[in-house]
């Protein structure tokens, strides 16, 4: 019986190449400039429209599917509760609520810092790429959370925002020496933080996701950390807006993902994979997947987000809820509901009840319905009005953008109708 040796990697030349040559980069600057011109609709798409509370919807989409991909179901409901500082009596669904929760504070966070720092220097590239940076990601998504939270699998915590101090290994992937992860991540920064401007910024985002999972800088939550490092620098290069994320596309297409991520830690396949120690093909092939599910996601959200069919989608959602939940939003709220899509700009609530034609006391209580309903935003009892997406409106508002959140509202209501004690909401109103 032959043993199989497990290699020992102890110096950064063991994971080249961190990018292909010449010759296969350059199908994958095409798919970059794709990808360009994708994000160039989705700004002509979007116009103002309603960015603040669609960020807000997002980022909870992008905790659930982070989620999804450890194989950590959370249900939308959950997230939304969570929010309110409302965590289930079951230990297991609240650890995946407190984890949702994390995420979406830390992509806000750090997406905020990147604004911060573009104002000042322009300096994002370099700061993403820092060892550092990448342990404030790590801390800032685990520091909060209980102890038990933290439990490994043998029993000992994970130290937030602290490289790993011991061997780990991923299936067949035995990772860097531990001693060496700081070479291997100084080396990871040097490459991809200087990347051209444009095309090639991109084609390094994606080579940099795999190579960082493949460091395995800490002892746990690495695929958390590469997958929300990978949005921050595509949100660094002012594609995205906030507007998309391809950790969408990586859940809906998660075996793929997992299968190509896998296989881009194999070693080179004889003298024409390359040069590296590492598959050229594999790497290849797990860069233009990435790009590709950019292309996908940023496409997708441009046809979400086009504003021309906007105004029949929002005559769908009230004539439903008018004619079938019966939760006091009626069709009248079109016209100023549309407005405030197509702008952005807040409402004074007399111009709202204007723009409604309705009679001063019907037109304040469809506002009170709206406002608790979620259809519509305001910071004060008094205030202005903003544009809300409650999660039952998805289907209509941006149909196929987060099924799972449709579905567990329709459960939702579902299990409403049937309990007495819940059916009041949900009841048509004479």
């Amino acid at each position: 019986m032959i043993s199989q040796v497990i290699p020992q990697y102890d110096s950064p030349h063991q994971f080249e190449p961190l990018l292909p040559s010449a010759k296969a980069m350059a199908p994958l600057l095409e798919r970059a400039a794709d990808l360009t011109s994708a994000c160039a609709s989705l700004g002509v798409a979007v116009g103002q429209g309603p960015w603040v509370e669609l960020r807000g919807l997002l980022r909870r989409m992008n905790s659930f599917y982070t989620n999804l991909i450890e194989g950590e179901h959370t249900r939308p409901s959950d997230i939304d509760r969570a929010l309110l500082l409302d965590f289930s009596n079951d230990k297991e669904i609240a650890r995946k609520q407190r984890l949702a929760l994390a995420h979406i504070g830390v992509e806000e966070a750090f997406e905020a810092q990147l604004d911060e720092r573009e104002r000042e220097a322009g300096q994002q590239d370099a700061w993403l790429y820092q060892a550092d940076t990448l342990c404030g990601i790590h801390g800032a998504l685990f520091k909060d959370l209980p102890a038990e939270d933290l439990r490994l699998k043998d029993d000992s915590l994970m130290e937030p925002g602290r490289l790993r101090t011991r061997q780990v290994s991923v299936g067949r992937h035995e990772g860097p020496l531990h001693s060496a992860v700081p070479a291997f991540l100084a080396r990871w920064s040097a490459v991809y933080a200087s990347a051209r401007r444009g095309e090639s910024t991109l084609v390094a985002i994606a080579a940099a996701h795999h190579r960082l999972a493949w460091i395995h800088p800490f002892l746990d939550g690495n695929g958390r950390v590469s997958r929300l490092h990978t949005h921050l620098c595509l949100y660094a290069t002012g594609l995205t807006k906030g507007l998309w994320s391809p950790l969408r596309g990586f859940a809906r297409s998660q075996d793929r993902y997992r299968a190509l991520l896998a296989a881009a830690d194999e070693h080179r396949h004889g003298d024409l994979d390359g040069r590296g120690n590492l598959s050229q093909a594999a790497l290849v092939d797990w860069m233009a997947y990435v790009l590709d599910t950019c292309v996908d996601q940023a496409r997708f959200m441009a046809e979400q987000l086009d504003v021309r069919h906007m105004k029949d989608r929002l005559a769908a959602c009230l004539h439903y809820e008018d004619a079938v939940v019966g939760s006091g939003v009626k069709p009248q709220a079109l016209l100023p509901l549309h407005h405030l899509f197509a702008t952005n700009e807040p409402l004074a609530r007399a111009d709202f009840k204007a723009m409604s034609t309705l009679g001063d006391r019907q037109a304040t209580q469809l506002i009170s319905d709206m406002l608790r309903e979620g259809f519509l935003k305001t910071a004060s009892p008094y205030g202005p009005l903003s544009f809300g997406i409650p999660n039952r409106a998805l289907r209509f508002y941006f149909p196929a953008l987060w099924p799972e959140a449709e579905q567990d509202e329709a459960a939702m209501a579902g299990a409403d109708a049937r309990s007495p004690m819940k059916s009041n909401r949900r009841t048509k109103r004479r």
